[in-house]
């Protein structure tokens, strides 16, 4: 069902009621054209006028015993908006005395829909529109960006939530400072109803007389325009009564469920980045417009609420209804705002400098403890992160909220950060390893931005990457305080952040990690893996080449300077400039970052032997991209003009022996270097545990003699270098660099590889070349290579035995992830014995009742039963996905149903996806990806996507992140003429929303195709000969 529809069903809408909301949210007066006629200039009394008087005499009565009745019938069904419009009344009555009265309209109910009653807007008045035109100028209104000329500096913001019927009303008081003279007042309201509006300048001189206010739906803001001029260097106070729906969707401040002991109960919760705060309460939507806030939630006494700040008062009135008054915050951004509505539990600690951490979540969670695991390691990152950045937390409590529906894993509103339960909540009983380090990374992530987005944020979302960058790069950092013998910034991060993002800056169709942001719905835009991932790994490098510790200091200096208020990228790279100066080093960080954050790509340095000079190379740069086509396209691409200042880590190796690492800065397009201790046996590595943001290629001979290192002795070479090596050669080759045989050749040494990072690597680097051949008719000559190279691994680990009584901690990370690893590739790859175990370890669970499946290959178990075995089975984890109650075992249980050969029950699985009573609105994105991931279902998923698109986009299109990954899921394995077509043809269909998801979809199929026309045989015959031997 699609969302339009779901909206209507709860709301009860008439189509009459529908038409009479859209009236009154485009701003129009919503008159119907009978009554505009009565409304005209009065004619002279005749006989026959006065036939039309009695007429509108009688309609003029019949309406007022309908409003009667409409009266009744809302007193009957204890509407309490009327709360909000006494209370204002009440407050207004002064100055609506001296006729300085607030616009305001009739009420209106709809009924059983619990609608809040709105005012009739105004469009844009005649006398405004022909103001701009003398001005030649375009009116403030119809700019992105909102004008400068008002600054707020406290909202007092006063709410009543009704959840029996899903409404809200609220009164907000926003004192602002006039900064350059005008008339009128523009702020951001969208998707609500202004009851009335009051501009004063202060308590003596009263009201300044609004002329008229109108709601530009265009830009989400709400005008208000004033008789006179507001003064500059003055302050006023603006006051705006309003009401609005409390939404069954996932963006402002809207509504989830969950049943506890066979009833549904409701909350309400906000999500209000990066622009949805408007949808809550009129306000100056901006990062750059930081403000002091007040906080009122009045509230059904059986519900309780939560804000950034805790509770000051609560006032308790005899009809069962409660106001909590919270303390003022410190001065923020809006979209860090938050509260929540819900009759949760909590658990308690408190850190040592005395800060009060909670969390909240259903009661049967908290019961059984699902939240202790992260309510003690956020006690413990709060303080490793006082003592990392030398900066105190600034509020004196922190609620962690687990909510059952969210759009993203989390949000870091201050003082009050939401997770998605799957993100939060964990029962070492049942949840694996992997589902442990998920939840952990993502906490961390979430406190890091309490300092870097909270504290100090961002001036203008074109540099949303210096908060989202840094708190993605302490997931790493963090866990490693957590966990130091895990190792994640030196490995993890490699394969997890490095090796994910580089396929997607590898593309044409890729941006800067900082762009412009000209458009609103640019906004939304620049929140990508861009901004995320590599924001992370230009922190990482950048933190390498001027050392860790420097880099630190210079951290502790930008958040000391800038905390409460906002940053801009070059505030980081003079801060940071100036900490190496501290320690005697002089390099201009923004000179050699801006070629990084403000160019799109990446480049791949090329490392060439000299035959004509002893120990000479020929280091040279280009920017990589998979369609080297593309260049020759695309003037911008092809005009060589793409250069970075690289700093390259070179080392020189040989059977026995590594030598220590140096570094060269690249800044040229080739430049020729001497390398000492360099001769014919021994060979040169670069990007010394890739802590740089680019490729390395070698001429054929430097791979021979590393390959042939990694067959004899592997551990010459680094952990993070073995991985590194894989994922370049697989990258190179797919992109034509490199002969298509040699990526292959490297992993001919797993076999005797003991360490997780490099099959981790391999792993991640097959799957797409998996996906490339798996429907090919010669697909068993690859499945048959890649099963030989497991297969020794494979038999020497074996299968972990049944763990439910220990700690997940104390498994050996590294050991038991190795062992997953293995077991899933061979499962993948049809591994006969890993076939057979999966199998009966599923007989015993349906046989028994018992679930002895061991905890950190459940989901390798479940996929691969399924995929074997008849549909009971399928229908046995269908049941127990209904059942269970724990989030980690139910995420993977939903997702092994996609793992099915009958496309009956994918079909199935597919349809029932749009169902929020059977899978929850974020989880119905992963079961159509896993579909389309399983070649048995990707025409299947394609063609549903393309089917439910008005609806998928209706739900997902503006949640950050959800349409652009639903929409690469589904098509970034699509290699075919035929698919390629429909894709282009689909597109031509439906222009409107994500643009440029679209655009790499296509160039990411483009390249499918392209590669199977040009490397798919060479590969082949290779293999075949590799057998052969």
């Amino acid at each position: 069902m699609a969302l339009d529809e779901k909206r209507e069903k709860s709301a009860s809408f008439t189509p009459m009621m529908i038409e009479e909301d859209a009236a009154l949210r485009n701003g129009s007066r919503g008159l119907s054209g009978q009554w505009a006629d009565a409304v005209g200039v009065r004619p002279r009394t005749t006989e026959r006028h006065i036939t039309v008087h009695k007429r509108l005499v009688l309609g003029f009565a019949i309406s007022i015993l309908a409003l009667l009745v409409v009266t009744m019938i809302a007193v009957l069904l204890s509407v309490r908006f009327e709360e909000c419009s006494t209370a204002a009344a009440a407050a207004d009555s002064p100055a609506r005395a001296s006729g300085n009265a607030s616009l305001s309209g009739p009420a209106r109910l709809n009924h059983g829909a619990g609608e809040p009653p709105g005012r009739q807007e105004e469009p844009p008045g005649e006398e405004e529109e022909e103001e701009w035109q003398r001005r030649r100028q375009p009116p403030p209104w119809t700019q992105v960006r909102l004008p400068r000329h008002l600054r707020p500096l406290h909202y007092n913001l006063m709410l009543s939530a009704f959840m029996e019927n899903f409404t809200f009303c609220g009164e907000v008081n926003v004192q602002i400072e006039c900064l350059n003279s005008s008339r009128y007042i523009v702020l951001h309201a969208h998707r609500m109803h202004i009851q009335a509006v009051q501009v004063a300048e202060d308590k003596l001189s009263g009201a300044v007389r609004v002329s008229s206010s109108f709601l530009y739906p265009q830009n989400q803001v709400f005008v208000v325009v004033l008789n006179r001029s507001l003064e500059a260097q003055r302050s006023y106070n603006l006051k705006i009564l309003y009401s609005a729906l409390i939404e069954n969707e996932l963006l402002g401040f809207f509504r989830s469920s969950y049943v506890l002991h066979g009833e549904r109960r409701f909350l309400g919760v906000t999500q209000f980045s990066p622009t949805h705060a408007r949808k809550a309460f009129p306000c100056f939507d901006e990062p750059i417009y930081k403000a002091t806030f007040k906080i009122s939630i009045k509230h059904q006494a059986t519900y309780l609420s939560l804000s950034n700040m805790p509770v000051e008062t609560s006032v308790f009135e005899e009809d069962g209804w409660v106001t909590d008054h919270f303390s003022q915050t410190p001065l923020m951004s809006t979209y860090y705002l938050a509260w929540a509505v819900c009759n949760f539990t909590y658990q308690e600690t408190t850190t040592k400098n005395g800060v009060v951490v909670r969390l909240y979540a259903r009661p049967d969670a908290i019961r059984r403890g699902s939240g202790d695991y992260a309510l003690n390691i956020t006690r413990r990152l709060i303080e490793f992160y006082e003592d990392y950045f030398k900066v105190p937390y600034s509020l004196p409590k922190l609620d962690l909220l687990a909510v059952p529906k969210h759009p993203y894993a989390a949000m870091e509103n201050w003082g009050l950060s939401v997770f998605v339960e799957q993100r939060i909540l964990l029962d070492p009983s049942i949840s694996s390893i992997s589902y442990l380090l998920d939840v952990t990374m993502v906490i961390v992530h979430e406190l890091c931005h309490q300092w870097f987005g909270d504290l100090v944020t961002p001036v203008w979302w074109e540099d949303v990457w210096l908060k989202e960058g840094f708190a993605h790069y302490f997931e790493f950092v963090g866990t490693d305080y957590l966990y130091p013998g895990w190792n994640m910034e030196k490995q993890r991060f490699l394969t997890d952040v490095l090796h994910e993002v580089m396929l997607l800056d590898g593309l044409a169709s890729s941006h800067p990690v900082s762009q412009e942001v000209q458009q609103a719905k640019d906004i939304d835009r620049v929140f990508d893996w861009i901004a995320y991932k590599k924001g992370a790994a230009l922190i990482r490098m950048l933190a390498n080449f001027m050392g860790h510790s420097v880099f630190q200091m210079g951290l502790q200096d930008y958040l000391t300077i800038h905390k409460y208020g906002n940053a801009a990228r070059n505030d980081l790279w003079n801060t940071l400039s100036e900490a190496l100066k501290k320690v005697g080093k002089f390099v201009n960080i923004q000179e050699v970052m801006d070629q990084w954050t403000l160019q799109m790509g990446y480049p791949v340095i090329t490392i060439m032997g000299n035959e004509t000079a002893d120990n000479m190379v020929v280091i040279s740069q280009e920017h990589f991209i998979y369609d080297i086509d593309a260049k020759t396209k695309d003037p911008d691409l092809g005009n060589n003009s793409y250069l970075w200042q690289i700093p390259l880590t070179i080392a020189v190796g040989n059977r026995s022996h590594v030598s220590s690492e140096a570094i060269i800065w690249v800044s040229n397009k080739s430049e020729h270097h001497r390398i000492a201790a360099l001769d014919d046996t021994s060979w040169l590595l670069g990007n010394i545990n890739q802590t740089g943001y680019f490729r390395v290629n070698y001429d054929i001979r430097n791979w021979r003699l590393l390959i042939d290192q990694l067959m004899r002795n592997h551990e010459v070479i680094s952990v993070s270098n073995r991985a590194g090596l894989i994922d370049d050669a697989f990258n190179l080759a797919r992109a034509g660099y490199l002969p298509q045989n040699i990526p292959l050749e490297i992993i001919r040494y797993l076999s005797e590889e003991k360490d997780f990072l490099p099959w981790h690597a391999a792993s991640r680097a097959l799957y797409p070349l998996d996906k490339l051949l798996d429907r090919t008719e010669n697909y068993n000559i690859f499945n048959e290579y890649i099963l030989k190279q497991v297969a020794t691994m494979y038999f020497k680990l074996g299968w972990p035995t049944n763990n439910l009584n220990r700690s997940l901690v104390q498994a050996a990370y590294q050991h038991e992830e190795l062992r997953r690893e293995v077991i899933m590739l061979a499962c993948s790859f049809g591994n006969k014995h890993c076939h057979q175990q999966a199998a009966t370890l599923i007989s015993d669970w349906i046989s028994s009742n018992r679930n002895r499946i061991p905890l950190n290959v459940r989901d390798v178990v479940y996929c691969t039963g399924v995929s074997l075995m008849d549909e009971d089975v399928w229908e046995f984890i269908w049941m127990k996905f209904h059942s269970t109650t724990a989030v980690s075992e139910k995420k993977i249980l939903l997702e092994a149903l996609t793992c099915s050969d009958d496309r009956n029950l994918l079909n199935r699985l597919l349809n029932l996806s749009l169902n929020s009573e059977v899978v929850l609105d974020q989880d119905a994105i992963d079961v159509i990806i896993h579909v389309a991931r399983n070649p048995h279902g990707r025409d299947l998923a394609w063609k549903f996507f393309r089917e439910k698109w008005k609806i998928l986009n209706a739900r997902y299109g503006e949640a950050l992140f959800m349409n652009s990954k639903l929409i690469s899921g589904v098509t970034e394995f699509l290699n075919t003429e035929e698919e390629l077509n429909e894709l282009k043809n689909f597109i031509k269909s439906y222009k409107e929303g994500a643009g440029s998801s679209f655009s790499r979809a296509v160039e990411t199929v483009e390249a499918n195709v392209r590669w199977q026309m040009l490397y798919k045989e060479e590969l082949f015959q290779w293999l075949r000969k590799s057998l052969a031997h």
